[in-house]
């Protein structure tokens, strides 16, 4: 049993100058990227954002944003996502938060921001959807929205792999498809006629082979933009993230990705998963690879040790220099271990579970704002985002966050079931 005196040890001064000091070295990594892209339809397209400036206080802070955008039935859902889901990320952001409260309420902006972008879209009435890999860098955090079967793997500096998103195909994702024929959907192969089924799973109407994306209007409202989210925080050496359409998976496993671009330069190593890619299937889809470094500074020279100084009796002893054994042992009690940290990931499709507040950010969502899309809403007219979920019946009237209308319209569709006021 560990002993009181135990439990209220006080970390070291010399330890904490550690941690601040390798804090501050690694707190903005430099961001190397490159991409490459060989063309079959036209509709993949990517968002390549370094720089992106963020208040804090009274200074400015900068994050980074990668999206890999493949669009199915036409351009349009791709295009549209890559010019407008960023700023709807950010705006379902408060404006007051710190650094780690930012971090922190990233995968609910993240949501908001997908299912925001979603509806604006369908409102065009447009048949075409996207497959969306979204990834925000800050500092050596990294966040990762997906919907769709692009990729976004890791590999860090020790060496280990991460897959940092989901693929939502319907052949590979049983989860997904229970999800979708209880919404009221159909799940299928494509009939030939004669009994014959033929190619991989399809929702129907529609045909799609996916259960998420942004857009696809003409497929119904099961098929959600709902992303699944994934958080981490690299260790101080880096990584080098992946992130490709399934025109690169479906020729590539990870492993091989990443092996055949060792050592080579973001631009050069991008270009060569897609050559690799290509020969082995051939240029049967549109077929992109974004490669990202992210590379800690350079740690600076050790300094000189102090001279010694003539020291008598007492003194000598009080102030001896502690050896070096002395001092790695109290470093490695003390000291955070430096790996990979998987700090958060959730993958359900109700909005009810994923724009929950409970969390540290109590001010992630304004009470009289509609948590998805921003609108103000009156107090008698929002929709608790608890309707209809089983522990609705324990909660307030009050509990939020809310709805407005038309997106508590889009929460009811999207999980097939009636809309209920609240």
């Amino acid at each position: 049993m560990m002993t009181a005196a135990r439990e209220h040890h006080t970390v070291p001064l010399s330890v904490l100058l550690k941690r601040e000091l390798a804090n501050e070295r690694v707190e903005k990594p430099e961001i190397l990227y490159g991409q490459a892209c060989q063309s079959k339809k036209g509709e993949d397209f990517t968002l390549l954002k370094t720089e992106c400036q963020r208040i804090v206080g009274d200074g400015v802070t900068t994050y980074s944003v990668f999206g890999l955008f493949d669009g199915h039935n036409g351009s349009a859902a791709a295009i549209y996502t890559k010019e407008n889901l960023l700023n709807n990320v950010i705006a379902a952001m408060p404006s007051d938060l710190n650094r780690d409260e930012w971090v922190a309420a990233l995968p609910r902006a993240l949501v908001a921001g997908f299912v925001k972008t979603d509806k604006e879209f369908q409102q065009r009435a447009r048949t075409s959807g996207t497959t969306v890999t979204f990834a925000v860098i800050e500092g050596l955090v990294i966040t990762v929205a997906s919907v769709g079967d692009s990729r976004c793997i890791l590999e860090s500096a020790e060496g280990d792999l991460y897959y940092l998103s989901e693929d939502h195909r319907l052949e590979c994702n049983e989860e997904e498809r229970e999800r979708i024929t209880a919404s009221g959907g159909e799940v299928g192969r494509l009939n030939t006629g004669g009994g014959a089924e033929i190619g991989p799973l399809r929702c129907w109407p529609g045909g799609l082979c996916l259960s998420r994306s942004i857009g696809d209007v003409d497929v119904g409202e099961y098929i959600v933009p709902v992303p699944y989210v994934k958080q981490i925080k690299l260790s101080t050496g880096g990584g080098r993230l992946i992130i490709s359409s399934d025109g690169v998976w479906d020729a590539l496993s990870e492993e091989v990705a990443l092996d055949c671009c060792r050592g080579m330069p973001v631009e050069a190593a991008a270009a060569q998963i897609v050559k690799e890619a290509v020969q082995v299937k051939g240029l049967r889809d549109d077929t992109t690879c974004i490669v990202i470094d992210i590379v800690p500074p350079e740690k600076p020279a050790a300094p000189l040790p102090p001279p010694k100084k003539l020291g008598r009796g007492v003194f000598k002893s009080m102030f001896r220099k502690k050896s070096p054994e002395y001092s790695s042992q109290i470093d490695k009690e003390y000291l955070e271990p430096d790996v990979v940290e998987e700090l958060f990931e959730e993958g359900s499709a109700m909005l009810s579970e994923r724009l929950d507040t409970k969390y540290p950010i109590c001010k992630m969502f304004k009470l009289f704002k509609c948590a998805v899309c921003q609108v103000e809403i009156k107090p008698d007219e929002g929709f608790s985002i608890h309707v209809g979920s089983s522990d609705y019946g324990k909660l307030h009237p009050w509990d939020g966050p809310f709805l407005c209308s038309s997106c508590q319209e889009k929460k009811e569709a999207m999980e097939g079931k009636k809309t209920t006021r609240r």
